[in-house]
């Protein structure tokens, strides 16, 4: 290229031996990894962007600044393009082949427009309108054929779906022009973005495809999971995976014999959340449920680590740490005393065998190790007690060097409340660890039988660890972290908190996910989710989403009425939801609901009536009855509750009638 600037770069996805390079020279060449020229492309103007075909390993595409697409074949000598696609009305800066789907490719301009192309029909089969600059970024999702990002001078991000050029979010975080879009290897709903703002900034693309997940949680058959492209491309079809990443997954289920659904669950969710703690999680889950340590990753020991690990890896650690810088070791003691008089009047205090005001005055000297050094000969208190003066000292200068004083006195809570003073709440737990343990511990000053004391220290550690593991967990919760946030509670196997970590932080999916697995100790807040999830996707699209994970729910009767009262439809339509929850139709509902109110069941007959072809008749029953209880000076919210709770799942449409206003 000479001294013409390059714009672009790409290796071959399908012959790594090969790269391509576009510059303003006009040029796009495709050279050996040893800088061996293979073809010299000319085009009538600047070269922006090239990128190779993910299913032809001879073909590439060029977006020049002639407002032109070409796509050049390796395989013949020609240095023509086998087909020049026109249309964009200023210079196209990029261009990428779809990675799904043969054939398709995509071009930005700076006219502000992305067209998708298709090279077997040489023609331009859709474009992109909703860019207010100049295109920069394009990124085809891995997984989902039709799924499309671009970004954009004008600051933005979109998300289309390509098969009818809806834009499905576009997102505005960036502060200047978006230039590069790229996605993660494993994860392939977690992409990055580059811009002139100067940050880096991670997305996850998962709410946009929620329903794939949430199929895979109420194990829905694998034709409306993974799918062909062809499926997925139909107008108005669900999100189908088509991707390697799910391929793969599907092929090691298949190899499983036992615990397939665990495995299941672990591999989806890992593949939809964004990096940030979900395999140390599913890591943590693994432990809880019993797993062989020996199956452990090697990354386990890099994250929060269930405590019963803890100090096993973290010692291991240290072995190895000293091992590398034995070499290195050195010794050296302090310089000499500086005050002679004193050091003077020390030395003959402890010839006149006075310890302790030998030691005293090492401490006014500064040099506290000597006093430290023959502190036991007063007593092992007095000893304990210059630790603790030391440990004290060092604190407050904020000097590591306070650590072993404070560990060797087992004054666990002194030494719990220095790190999480300067926020090392990783270092307080396993502190806390250590004394949970009996790693650490006071020293004894006396020969009594100290079991029973041990037993209440190791208590009051197992509070303490309990409490570190809360504040960290509330440290990565503020931070965002909600993930990490539950794999603290989980190291210390408080599932319940770690359930609510995930539920605070909207983390609904991966919750249900590993409540599922984690069974019986998780089954009140793995309930809660999928009822919260349920609610979700209570809209037109996914009524029988939600309905399948209310089904999931033990003790759901009240739980599917809500959900039938709430739908939308015809009688006919209705009547079909009502059988898919094994409820009654609409006229046995009415029935149903006379006859409870026959036997005095008010909550019944609320209930069926709002199932019936007359759910207004629920609103005066369950009105008339709560203005009864207030009446009385003796009600209680839960006599009034489960009837409001029901009433307040009344369509409005109902309530439009001129007499229900």
């Amino acid at each position: 290229h000479g001294k013409n600037g390059i714009f672009c770069i790409s290796w071959s996805h399908k012959d790594s031996k090969r790269i391509a390079t576009c510059s303003g020279d006009g040029f796009c060449i495709i050279r050996t990894i040893d800088g061996k020229i293979l073809h010299k492309y000319k085009h009538p103007a600047a070269v922006f962007g090239c990128d190779w075909s993910q299913n032809n390993k001879d073909m590439i595409a060029t977006g020049c600044e002639d407002k032109n697409v070409r796509v050049y074949y390796l395989a013949t000598s020609s240095d023509q393009p086998l087909k020049v696609f026109s249309g964009h009305l200023a210079k196209v800066f990029h261009v990428r082949w779809s990675p799904l789907r043969e054939g398709i490719l995509c071009s930005g301009s700076d006219d502000g427009t992305v067209r998708i192309w298709d090279y077997t029909q040489d023609a331009c089969i859709n474009v992109l309108s909703g860019h207010t600059a100049p295109v920069r970024g394009l990124l085809w999702n891995t997984e989902v054929p039709y799924l499309l990002i671009s970004g954009s001078w004008d600051y933005t991000i979109r998300v289309w779906d390509t098969r009818d050029g809806t834009c499905l979010d576009t997102v505005y975080d960036h502060g200047a022009d978006v230039y590069g879009l790229t996605c993660h290897q494993s994860r392939p709903f977690t992409m990055a973005s580059c811009s002139r703002d100067s940050t880096v900034r991670l997305w996850s693309l998962a709410p946009l495809v929620a329903p794939l997940l949430l199929n895979i949680l109420t194990e829905q058959p694998w034709d409306r999971i993974n799918g062909s492209t062809d499926t997925a491309m139909v107008p108005g079809a669900p999100p189908l995976l088509c991707g390697k990443v799910s391929r793969d997954i599907k092929q090691e289920l298949d190899k499983l014999s036992c615990d397939i659904r665990a495995k299941k669950l672990r591999w989806f969710s890992e593949c939809f959340s964004p990096p940030g703690g979900s395999s140390n999680l599913w890591d943590l889950v693994s432990v809880i449920s019993g797993q062989d340590d020996s199956l452990l990753p090697p990354s386990y020991s890099g994250g929060v680590m269930h405590m019963k690990h803890l100090l096993k890896f973290k010692t291991s650690e240290a072995q190895e740490l000293t091992i590398v810088k034995m070499s290195k070791f050195g010794g050296g003691i302090g310089a000499p005393s500086k005050e002679e008089r004193l050091k003077e009047a020390a030395d003959i205090h402890l010839r006149l065998g006075q310890v302790q005001r030998y030691c005293e005055l090492m401490v006014e000297l500064g040099q506290w190790e000597k006093a430290l050094s023959v502190a036991p000969g007063v007593s092992m208190k007095y000893w304990k007690n210059l630790m603790q003066r030391r440990a004290e000292q060092l604190m407050a200068e904020d000097n590591d060097d306070a650590i072993p004083y404070g560990i060797a006195t087992g004054d666990i809570e002194q030494l719990v409340t220095f790190f999480t003073g300067r926020g090392q709440l990783q270092e307080a737990l396993m502190i806390a660890q250590g004394a949970c343990e009996g790693n650490i511990r006071a020293p004894h000053s006396s020969t009594v039988n100290h079991t029973t004391n041990d037993v209440d220290s190791r208590q009051q550690y197992q509070s303490l660890l309990h409490k570190v593991c809360k504040e960290l967990a509330e440290w990565y919760f503020q931070d965002g972290c909600s993930v990490l946030a539950a794999c603290c509670h989980l190291a210390v196997d408080n599932i319940k908190l770690a359930m609510s970590s995930h539920i605070r932080g909207n983390e609904l999916e991966l919750a249900a996910c590993v409540g599922i697995v984690l069974g019986e100790a998780a089954n009140q807040s793995t309930a809660y989710c999928l009822e919260l999830l349920a609610r979700k996707y209570m809209m037109t699209p996914t009524w029988e989403l939600s309905a399948d994970l209310v089904q999931m729910i033990p003790d759901n009767d009240f739980l599917l009425a809500k959900l039938c009262a709430y739908y939308p439809g015809s009688p006919a339509e209705i009547n079909l939801f009502h059988k898919r929850c094994g409820l009654p139709s609409l006229e046995d509902c009415k029935s149903l609901a006379e006859a409870a109110i026959c036997e005095g069941d008010l909550l019944l007959a609320v209930k069926f009536h709002l199932l019936s072809s007359e759910p207004e008749k629920a609103l005066w029953i369950g009105l008339d009855h709560v203005k009864e209880q207030l009446a009385g000076s003796d009600w209680t919210v839960d006599s009034v509750q489960p009837i409001l709770d029901l009433m307040s799942y009344i369509r409005t449409d109902c309530l439009t009638m001129a007499n229900l206003t």
